[in-house]
């Protein structure tokens, strides 16, 4: 792609970094208003099936710009799509600062999964495009370990701020709706495409794969829906479990606990980045098995000490099969094809952990959190069983990629 070199522009490591932060503050945005959730009950006397849709409607609006826009920034270019991410992030998160009522938190809702879903694709492609020459391997774990910190500031600064401060319905979004203007300022200055045919051409159509492709997205995309489907199963329920173990009902004592697996994530996906995707793929299929068997060992036993193993364990699997997944299609997806086949990855990745979310949620009500854990546990379990036996066989099915 061709850039604009009169216009100002950050320099290439600058340009870097900002992509990465914004992967980073989609999964803040994600987050955020999970800790809120319980004091929305409160305050406005909400059902469990409205707190439910809440939390639906935000997958929901993501699939949808998944699907009609995910190969949007291939032909506006990665800055446009992402500022208009950006601005809908910011958009949803004003409504959420300021909500009187529900009904600005279901639009606020809304408004963050459309931004989400058009600013991670395009932000996850420009981490690979503007990795230094033989560095492009890295990229996976690169945006693992943003999407990490996202997740542990959701955690900590809005576990804090709920059960410290002043405002708790509004502050924490107040903050993130600061960190998004800095970002997106920040994104005003990434390179500019300029590539008026492609603009031309674009028009909402069906998920793309390019020829040849099929093997290494089926993998990427099983990979990316194990770590969401284990993130859906342990993020949902191991609130519920870590507030039985500890015996608190301090958010920021349980987002804690819960962030010690955004901090491993992060670890392990510095660690191994110079790994082959398709090896941190398989380790990362046989990892999250035994994540989900200390999980369900910590629940049946009342173990904390248990449970904080389950943390350190389960980080290390999701970030073995986020970064291992993301990080094979980034490197062999065409540049031209390259935020379309990413998006068609976190569409499927999308679509099962929230069908895992409210399946949970279902079971959980009925039937309580152990059967709620077991489903789960076995339902993920499957895909990742599924993970390793695709990535075993497309690395057989393609020996010139197996030194990757």
């Amino acid at each position: 792609m061709t850039t604009l070199t009169a216009a100002r522009t950050l320099p290439r490591a600058g340009a870097y970094w900002t992509a990465a932060a914004v992967a980073a503050v989609a999964l803040w945005t994600s987050a955020a208003p999970s800790t809120a959730y319980p004091l929305y009950g409160a305050a406005w006397h909400l059902t469990p099936a409205v707190t439910t849709a809440i939390f639906a409607v935000y997958p929901a609006a993501l699939v949808v710009v998944l699907l009609v826009f995910g190969d949007l920034a291939d032909h506006l270019g990665r800055r446009t799509t992402i500022l208009l991410g950006v601005g809908a992030m910011l958009a949803g998160t004003l409504l959420f600062a300021v909500a009187p009522s529900v009904a600005w938190v279901f639009a606020g809702r809304v408004l963050m999964g459309v931004g989400v879903g058009l600013a991670l694709s395009p932000a996850s492609a420009a981490v690979a495009e503007l990795s230094r020459p033989g560095r492009e391997r890295a990229a996976g774990s690169v945006v693992t370990a943003s999407t990490a910190l996202g997740l542990a500031l959701a955690t900590l600064v809005g576990g804090a701020l709920i059960q410290y401060a002043a405002f708790p319905l509004h502050l924490d979004f107040w903050v993130l709706a600061v960190v998004l203007v800095g970002v997106g300022v920040s994104a005003w200055f990434l390179p500019r495409h300029t590539r008026a045919e492609d603009v031309a051409r674009w028009r909402p159509r069906a998920i793309h794969i390019a020829p040849g492709l099929g093997g290494v997205y089926v993998v990427s995309a099983l990979a990316v829906s194990t770590a969401y489907m284990f993130g859906a199963v342990f993020l949902s329920l191991g609130a519920d479990v870590a507030e039985e173990l500890i015996h608190t009902r301090n958010v920021l004592v349980v987002g804690a606990v819960l962030a010690l697996m955004s901090v491993l994530i992060g670890v392990t996906a510095v660690a191994t980045r110079g790994v082959a995707p398709r090896r941190t793929v398989a380790a990362g299929s046989v990892t999250v098995l035994v994540a989900f068997a200390l999980l369900l060992a910590s629940a049946s036993e009342q173990s904390l000490p248990l449970f904080l193993v389950t943390t350190v364990v389960a980080g290390s699997a999701y970030a073995l099969l986020f970064s291992g997944g993301l990080g094979l299609v980034s490197r062999h997806a065409p540049a031209h094809h390259r935020a379309g086949t990413i998006s068609a990855v976190y569409l499927v990745a999308y679509v099962l952990q929230g069908a895992t979310a409210i399946a949970l949620g279902l079971v959980a009500t009925s039937d309580g959190l152990s059967r709620a854990l077991l489903v789960g546990a076995v339902g993920a379990g499957v895909v990742a069983i599924a993970t390793f036996a695709a990535s075993v066989r497309d690395h057989r099915n393609a020996p010139a990629l197996a030194t990757e």
